[in-house]
């Protein structure tokens, strides 16, 4: 059968048009489809800053089923479920993501690390950490090692927090050396419970060479040379805490002057105490001044002054226990005066709507402007 050429003619601009309508139909799909998916997308921005985060949701979710490739609108979606506590639906979200076999390496570890803070705020923290130890050595390495530190330290593995933060410390994060000394000193703590003294001493020496400033490695090693029998030694790293952390002292003032006792160093330990009161001042260290001779804080020849000095609830108790008898106009004028400070932030009117308080009576609070918001009686009759 011969070909008729008249077909060919007739076949190849009808083939040509086909194709050129076929072509436009697609590029107006496109256009449309482009079109389509920036206008959800900005109508849900736009639905986020006014706060409508429901509808916001509706539009992102819109915008991802016009374009499912898009990355950028999951993590919008994903980060306004984790904000509205929809932590399932978050979930979900960055768990797609990572499901996409084409996601570039880069935001493939974007929505790892989306993944893991989706279980960190739902509390799934066994999740959280297989989560955020994919993240390591990536470019999240940082805020991964550091999530996992807190997560460690929740939990109370503190080997864990403490490698952790070592590594933090390489990495040049910053000084960890405190925070590992803590560390140290919860395993010793833990060790003492369990009955393992080696393991406690050999813990609290690691935390003595990590951070030979902090005061609580001090501090848990002079406990355990008292309760040892070594109150000589207990006195000398307690003095030693002392100087490095001043602050820190009073709360072992009371230990101190028993240990003082125990060793017969009473008159040095008496010149340490004094010498701590004068840099700050505490009803701690007049204790154990009292304890030093032999005496209690209500008969401490100081604690009057101190009273007048700083009035002070605790302050005022002491004096009180002292029997009426010796009383004096001094002592009452102060108890006085530490009574009235410390019963001056309670006599306020507290806003129930916002907080808001003042020394008179608001029927509109000045803070947020509610009618009848106080109620009409003070704070210390509530």
């Amino acid at each position: 059968m011969e070909f008729d050429l008249q077909w060919l003619l007739v076949g190849l601009p009808a083939a040509f048009a086909l194709g050129w309508l076929g072509s436009r139909l697609d590029i107006r799909q496109l256009r449309r489809e482009q079109r389509e998916s920036p206008r959800a997308y900005f109508k849900g921005l736009s639905l986020l800053l006014n706060e409508q985060q429901d509808k916001a949701i509706d539009a992102f979710i819109e915008a991802v089923q016009n374009d499912p490739d898009t990355t950028d609108l999951h993590f919008a979606l994903g980060s306004l479920f984790r904000r509205r506590g929809e932590f399932e639906r978050s979930v979900r979200v960055h768990q797609h993501l990572l499901d996409r076999a084409d996601l570039p390496a880069a935001e493939r570890q974007r929505a790892q690390h989306a993944l893991a803070q989706d279980f960190m705020k739902a509390g799934l923290f066994d999740r959280a950490e297989q989560a955020y130890q994919a993240l390591v050595d990536t470019r999240f390495d940082s805020e991964a090692r550091l999530a996992l530190l807190d997560l460690y330290e929740r939990s109370r593995d503190w080997q864990a927090a403490a490698d952790t933060a070592a590594a933090l410390e390489k990495s040049g994060m910053g000084a960890f050396g405190h925070r590992i000394a803590h560390h140290g000193c919860e395993m010793a703590l833990e060790a003492t419970a369990r009955g393992q003294p080696e393991v406690a001493e050999a813990a609290l020496q690691r935390s003595r060479q990590v951070a030979p400033n902090a005061p609580r490695p001090l501090l848990l090693a002079g406990q355990r040379a008292l309760q040892a029998g070594h109150a000589a030694e207990a006195l000398a790293l307690w003095s030693e805490m002392r100087l490095k952390s001043p602050e820190t002292f009073h709360l072992v003032a009371d230990e101190f002057a028993t240990a003082a006792q125990a060793c017969d160093q009473v008159d040095a330990a008496r010149h340490t105490l004094d010498q701590a009161y004068e840099q700050a001042p505490g009803l701690e260290l007049l204790s154990a001044l009292a304890k030093l001779d032999n005496t209690d804080l209500a008969h401490s020849p100081a604690l009057l002054g101190h009273l007048q000095q700083q009035p002070s609830l605790s302050a005022a108790q002491a004096v009180l226990a002292k029997p009426v008898t010796e009383w004096d106009e001094a002592a009452a004028t102060a108890v006085r005066a530490a009574v009235a400070k410390a019963a001056r932030p309670l006599q306020r009117y507290r806003c129930a709507a916002c907080g808001f308080e003042g020394q008179r009576y608001f029927w509109q609070c000045p803070g947020c402007l509610g009618w009848d918001s106080f109620p009409t009686r003070k704070i210390e009759d509530i």
